[in-house]
C-alpha cells in the first residue's frame, strides 16, 4: 500500500513538472516541438563544430552531408529566441562561416 502511495505521489509530481515545463516553453512563445528540435539541433551543432575543426578539406559527399545538417541546425535555431542559444553563438557563427565557404566552393565548381 505504501508503495502505491509513493508511486502516485511521484507520478503526480512528474506530471506537474512536465506541465510546468510545457507552460514555460509556451510562455516563451515557442512550440514544444520546436523546442525539442532545438535541443537535438544543439547536439548536432556541437558535432558539426567538432567535425569542422577536425577536417579542413571535405569530399563532395561530406560537403553535401555537412550542408544538409547545417541547414537543419539553422532552421531549428531560427525558431527559438536568441537568448536561449547565446552561449552557442560562436559555434553557430563558425558553422555558418564553414557553410558559406562550402556553398561558394560548390557554386564555383558547378559554374566551371
Amino acid at each position: 500500500m505504501e508503495f502505491l502511495a509513493i508511486f502516485l505521489i511521484l507520478g503526480t509530481l512528474i506530471l506537474l513538472l512536465f506541465v510546468i515545463a510545457v507552460y514555460q516553453i509556451k510562455s516563451a512563445g515557442m512550440n514544444v516541438k520546436d523546442f525539442w528540435t532545438f535541443i537535438k539541433a544543439n547536439d548536432t551543432l556541437d558535432k558539426l563544430y567538432a567535425f569542422s575543426e577536425k577536417y579542413e578539406k571535405l569530399s563532395p559527399q561530406q560537403q553535401v552531408i555537412f550542408l544538409h545538417e547545417a541547414e537543419a541546425v539553422f532552421d531549428a535555431f531560427d525558431k527559438v529566441p536568441n537568448a536561449l542559444w547565446e552561449d552557442e553563438y560562436t559555434k553557430y557563427m563558425e558553422i555558418l562561416g564553414k557553410y558559406k565557404d562550402i556553398k561558394i566552393l560548390r557554386w564555383q565548381d558547378a559554374s566551371k
